[in-house]
Order: structure tokens, then C-alpha cells, then sequence
């Protein structure tokens, strides 16, 4: 009988620190998305910001092969 106890004790304490661990886990992930939900990555820059692409119109071949060649 000690045994079936003991055996049960431990099922239980390996639960409750999944659990525990999980729970944290969750809300970790929840804290993180809500600190960076308003967070704009996209806004105009601001001051002596400098546009780095330009937009040529290339055919299509010469684009694809930079493509493969770079991995864009």
C-alpha cells in the first residue's frame, strides 16, 4: 500500500509543477504580447533619414536571378 501512495504523491507533485511551469510559460507569453502589441516597427523615421531602395524598373529575368543568386 505504502508504495501505491508513494507512487501517487509523486504523479501529483510532477502535475502540479507542470502545471505551475505552464501556467507561467502562458503567462509570460501574454505579458510579452502585450508589452509589444502597440509597438509600431513600420512609423516614418525621423530625423536625417535616408531612403536605401530604389525601386528600378528591371525586367523580371535580371530580378529573378538576383533572386537566386542573393536569396532576397
Amino acid at each position: 500500500m505504502k508504495p501505491a501512495i508513494s507512487l501517487i504523491r509523486d504523479a501529483l507533485k510532477i502535475f502540479v509543477i507542470f502545471t505551475v511551469c505552464t501556467l507561467l510559460f502562458y503567462f509570460g507569453l501574454r505579458a510579452m504580447h502585450a508589452e509589444y502589441q502597440d509597438y509600431h516597427r513600420y512609423d516614418p523615421p525621423e530625423g536625417r533619414a535616408v531612403k536605401v531602395f530604389k525601386n528600378d524598373e528591371q525586367e523580371w529575368i535580371e530580378r529573378l536571378s538576383i533572386f537566386f543568386r542573393l536569396g532576397e
